[in-house]
């Protein structure tokens, strides 16, 4: 089983994602098929002595698998490869969010399914989605004004603009990844300046009504263009704080 353990497993680096880094590649193996539907993967002991890494990191690394559907575990034998591992459903969760640069991918994706929906609910919005837009606004201002960050209001916004698509889908597709969608734990707003978060909190205000003020107007090209700014501005400023973390 050692010589199996090794053949399967590349040391991981040491970088300061090992969890995610252990998990994607179990998670390669997996779909490669280097680890099959039924197989049991080696003690978590095995997994260390391949890897250099923490038990710790080894049972977070499972603990996102089985989040996933991708393992199984059996009492008293261990964890085995699903039977099924292909996932039925994509899903981002919490975990898969732990550096800038996955922050990023996801963004990426959202204006590619943002771009779309802001043009479509431009076209389609009904008086009730107006009215609907508008009350998530006013609870991201009032979340944002009694010292929040307002993650759970600027989801429900962006998801206002999918469902006034009248294309339910766009809707159903977001409520799979939940507010990690709107990653702003690592935006820092807790160490920014009282005036570094007025400015911050003001520009995004100023996206966030262009943006509403297009669908509200019918005006399609207006509406593709404020998400996709507001998007991009985003992504802008995520790796603007990953390269302030890089090493001098």
């Amino acid at each position: 089983m050692r010589d199996r353990d090794s053949a399967v497993f590349n040391t991981i680096q040491q970088t300061p994602n090992l969890r995610s880094g252990l998990a994607d590649r179990l998670i390669a193996q997996i779909e490669s098929g280097d680890l099959k539907p039924g197989q049991r993967l080696p003690t978590e002991q095995a997994i260390m002595e391949a890897t250099g890494v923490s038990r710790t990191i080894v049972r977070e690394a499972l603990a996102t698998l089985r989040a996933k559907g991708l393992i199984t575990t059996r009492q008293g034998l261990g964890a085995f490869v699903a039977n099924d591992p292909n996932p039925r459903s994509f899903s981002i969760i919490p975990t898969d969010l732990e550096s800038i640069d996955e922050v990023l991918r996801v963004l990426e994706l959202r204006i590619g399914i943002e771009y779309e929906a802001a043009g479509l609910a431009a076209l389609r919005r009904t008086p009730e989605d107006i009215a609907r837009m508008q009350e998530r606004l006013d609870a991201l201002d009032r979340a944002i004004g009694q010292g929040g960050y307002g993650a759970e209001e600027d989801y429900a916004f962006h998801r206002s603009i999918l469902v006034a698509t009248q294309n339910s889908y766009y809707g159903r597709l977001f409520d799979t990844f939940g507010t990690a969608m709107v990653p702003r734990q690592w935006m820092r707003l807790d160490k920014m300046t009282d005036a570094e978060r007025q400015r911050h909190t003001t520009r995004m205000r100023k996206e966030h009504y262009a943006i509403f003020t297009a669908i509200r107007d019918g005006n399609e090209a207006a509406a593709r263009k404020a998400l996709r700014n507001h998007l991009s501005r985003s992504a802008a400023r995520f790796e603007s704080l990953r390269d302030e973390s890089l090493p001098r």
